[in-house]
């Protein structure tokens, strides 16, 4: 290790390394007093600055600047207001002129309709004017789950709650714009004071105290008028906070819905998570146990057999009765290997059918009927293409372990699968319903295996819906994401 050498006499230390030159300091922090054998100077290289002379922080003056625009458009915000509360007014009135002519054949519905529409497009308006002057984003409203004939005529609650927020708008639009008008003016008036007041025996404060306008008075009254100047920003900002509040509770995403719905989510997906991983093991378990008892068994066997042909060959290569034995083992040999391909081919079709695989869920859910013990009609009105393949075999499954409940719970004569789509809130649904006259009286969780199909679905954020009254037979309806091959929605 080397040392640093300090020399007797001043100037600047050396410092120096093993194989490198020798080199200046590195730059020290400036300190604010003298140090241990200081002479209480400092020194400074040649032309650096004196700290008298050092420039104003520009991250601080930044900060202000923008602390002054952020106040400014907000002042702006408050002003425009009086524009959108006067539409608002305007749509208010034409529904409720709409609302009471609705006795009228037609024409309530005529007047009140626009004015929801109408009332729809302020509320857009007014979020992307509370984004372009303040900078926050009250995002979107819910979608609407009422029917498209509701949406249409302007019934469904986001349109109405549009409506609700238009009548609070005109008024508040009005106070607040009027309230930070009649501040601003006041504040203006009073400031200017030195330059006319002089001229006019008194001046009128809040337009209803009068002042007489002396030196003194001119100066103080001066004075409130800049004070009131400076908190104009901050009035500004706290009459633009109740716009933003009114805004995000009617025609916004309310925060506290959205964390509610983040934490039922969490709940949701915790909970199909450990499902999930339950039926994993338990389909695992389930071909472990197929395996073993059947193709294993069979492969056992097999190998037994032939090596009893081989003994037998060993013992009596020429013997026609050891050639008898030999045959008659190759035979069963044979036969247990046959068995063993027809058992492996189960157990893979449990896991995933060739047909669904080569064919889609159509051709597979076919298949599936033919083989179903109970009569069972096909419907389908799915759309071209191939499904995604995880929807495709969650789809079948379900399917399968339904008409196998059927077969063998349910006493049916008959069975219906119908394949369609629908509509949801987050785009299309896979809708798969299975229907059979039996006696009923399925229950979710009771030992029929609708408790597995439950889990399946919920994997995917699907739904199970099952409808099974005693002795009217059951209804089971799933709906599962739609996503076509290849990411298509």
């Amino acid at each position: 290790m080397s040392s640093t050498v300090l020399p007797a006499s001043g100037g600047q230390t050396p410092y120096a390394a093993p194989g490198l030159p020798m080199q200046g300091p590195p730059a020290l922090p400036r300190l604010t007093g003298p140090a241990e054998g200081w002479d209480g100077q400092e020194d400074s290289a040649p032309g650096a600055p004196d700290a008298s002379s050092a420039p104003p922080n520009p991250q601080g003056t930044a900060s202000w600047r923008r602390r002054s625009v952020t106040a400014l458009w907000s002042v702006a915000h408050v002003l425009t207001s009086l524009f959108t509360a006067i539409v608002a007014i305007v749509l208010v009135s034409i529904a409720i002129g709409g609302f009471f002519s609705l006795p009228a054949v037609g024409v309530g519905v005529l007047l009140l309709t626009p004015a929801i529409w109408g009332a729809w497009g302020l509320a857009r308006l007014e979020r992307h004017r509370i984004a372009a002057f303040l900078g926050i984003d009250i995002g979107d409203p819910p979608p609407s789950s009422a029917p498209p004939w509701l949406r249409t005529l302007g019934l469904d609650q986001p349109r109405l709650k549009s409506l609700g927020w238009a009548g609070l708008h005109a008024l508040w639009g009005l106070v607040s714009a009027s309230l930070l008008l009649a501040l601003a003016a006041q504040a203006f008036i009073l400031a200017s004071l030195p330059l006319w007041g002089w001229s006019v025996p008194h001046v009128w404060v809040l337009w209803a105290i009068p002042v007489s306008t002396g030196p003194l008075s001119l100066g103080v009254l001066c004075g409130l008028g800049l004070g009131l100047l400076v908190l104009l920003p901050a009035a500004a900002r706290g009459l633009a906070g109740v716009d933003v509040a009114l805004a995000r509770w009617l025609i916004g995403s309310d925060p506290q819905t959205q964390l509610r719905a983040m934490s039922q989510r969490v709940q949701t997906l915790t909970t199909t998570r450990t499902e999930t991983l339950d039926s994993v093991e338990a389909e695992r378990r389930r071909i472990e146990r197929d395996l073993h008892d059947g193709p294993q068994q069979r492969l056992v066997s097999v190998a037994m057999n032939l090596g009893l042909a081989r003994d037998a060959l060993d013992r009596n290569p020429d013997d026609p009765a050891a050639a008898r034995l030999v045959r008659d083992l190759l035979d069963e040999a044979h036969a247990s290997s046959k068995e063993a391909i027809t058992e492996m081919r189960q157990v893979a079709r449990g896991i995933v059918p060739p047909i669904l695989a080569d064919r889609g869920l159509d051709a597979a859910v076919s298949a599936l009927a033919d083989r179903s013990p109970v009569p069972v009609s096909v419907s389908s009105r799915l759309p071209g293409g191939r499904l995604e393949p995880t929807v495709e075999a969650i789809a079948y499954f379900c399917i399968s372990e339904a008409l196998t409940n059927v077969a063998k719970h349910s006493g049916a004569s008959r069975a219906t699968v119908e394949l369609g789509t629908a509509r949801g809130l987050d785009g299309d649904l896979l809708a798969v319903t299975i229907t059979d006259d039996g006696g009923g009286g399925a229950v979710v969780g009771a030992g029929s295996g609708l408790t597995g199909l439950r889990q399946r679905v919920a994997a995917v954020d699907g739904q199970v819906h099952v409808h099974s009254p005693v002795g009217t037979g059951t209804t089971v309806a799933i709906t599962l994401p739609l996503s076509l091959a290849g990411g298509a929605r």
